[in-house]
């Protein structure tokens, strides 16, 4: 018995929106990306700019929850079908689904904030190629990549979930900088020093938005 095929079509919006943008902060664990994007997303209130952040950790929690997270809800069957662990595939998808969820944020005219440490260039820039469609034909500067770039020693000084210390000891497996690679961006659109204050880094994104228009 064929499967019955599934008709999909796009369907336009009746209401032409300005777009927002995609602002894309990258690093390592303990990088500064959640502290940073919060602090720009408190700037971005202020000038009365609508905004949201994407977190990593949040978005774990619900949209790309683990298989031990869904399966006392859903069932085991179901949570190993659509959960999302932290091996490479699962990390590309998490990407994609965010990704997804950033363009739309983007479409309704908001500057959306994801913090992600996304280790893989080709995931970006899918990302990058998504919101770049979604806008106009010529259309600038709606995908932000933002490279928080720490350096490890300073990450693991920081380690606020203890993640370094457990990968150190073998207790976590594909840690990204330990045993799994980090791909920093090669041209980011901000290039951010993780060392530095986190006003002083939250200026830098608030002045690069104002001087290319998106504020």
């Amino acid at each position: 018995m064929s499967e019955e095929k599934t008709l999909v079509t796009w369907h336009d919006h009746s209401v032409a929106r300005p777009r927002g943008c995609v602002v894309w902060f990258t690093g390592l664990s303990g990088s500064g990306k959640s502290t940073v994007a919060n602090c720009v997303d408190a700037k971005l209130n202020e000038l009365s700019a609508r905004s949201f952040v994407l977190d990593g950790d949040n978005i774990r929690h619900g949209l790309n929850a683990s298989p031990e997270i869904l399966a006392p809800i859903h069932g085991d069957e179901f949570a190993k079908r659509f959960g999302l662990s932290f091996g490479p595939q699962d990390r590309e998808e998490n990407i994609r689904r965010i990704g997804c969820v950033a363009e739309i944020f983007c479409s309704s005219g908001t500057i959306a904030l994801t913090a992600f440490v996304s280790p893989y260039r080709a995931d970006r820039d899918r990302v990058r190629d998504l919101v770049t469609r979604g806008g106009a034909e010529g259309s600038e500067n709606e995908f932000v990549e933002v490279f928080v770039d720490t350096p490890i020693e300073i990450c693991e000084q920081r380690d606020p979930k203890g993640l370094y210390k457990k990968a150190r000891a073998g207790e976590i497996k594909g840690f990204t900088g330990i045993d799994a690679p980090y791909e920093a961006p090669a041209k980011p659109e901000i290039h951010l020093q993780g060392d530095l204050p986190v006003e002083t880094l939250a200026d830098q994104v608030i002045a690069w938005l104002k001087d290319k228009g998106k504020l």
